[in-house]
């Protein structure tokens, strides 16, 4: 057999990861940060939760820290993609801008634990806001932002509002 003679590292040639796994792991470690709190929940409780070891969990995220980035990207990625999906049939700026209000408080009322982490975990939380996770969820408000400038240059809105004040 033939040596390899790319310069890859080992890691890149690790088995693509359980998708199943990751979303349990997840999934549990939502539910534990939102009960306990971040520095109160330990990895082994997520562990047992989402019925892996420890050291699964540390294959699937570096660190805790990672793994709560980690549940806002996922939710917030899933939660554009179905704006993305639903907008495209929504003809009018204000039509535009009542879905994604509509859909935004529904994500948070049907998702307490998710809502928990974001508003009273995140919300202030100086390393997340230097994650790719968070670029994810400031996506999403940039979203808003265009569909009120949609609506103030073709007259539905009032030209004198602010977008980027709106969304505070």
């Amino acid at each position: 057999m033939a040596p390899r003679t790319n310069n890859t590292s080992s890691k890149n040639n690790k088995a693509p990861k359980n998708p199943v796994k990751g979303a349990a792991i997840l999934k549990a470690a939502e539910r534990i940060f939102a009960k306990k709190g971040f520095h109160e929940a330990t990895i082994s409780e997520i562990a047992r939760k989402s019925k892996v070891s420890e050291a699964t969990i540390y294959e699937y995220f570096s660190s805790k820290e990672e793994l709560l980035f980690s549940i806002p990207a996922r939710t917030t990625h899933e939660y554009e993609e179905k704006n993305r999906e639903i907008l495209k049939y929504i003809q009018g700026a204000s039509n535009k801008l009542r879905v994604l209000i509509y859909r935004h408080l529904s994500l948070y009322a049907e998702n307490p634990d998710y809502a928990n982490i974001v508003m009273l975990i995140l919300k202030g939380h100086r390393n997340f806001q230097k994650t790719d996770a968070y670029k994810i969820v400031q996506a999403t408000a940039r979203k808003t932002i265009r569909v009120l400038e949609e609506g103030i240059q073709n007259g539905e809105f009032r030209s004198d509002i602010q977008p980027y004040i709106c969304l505070l």
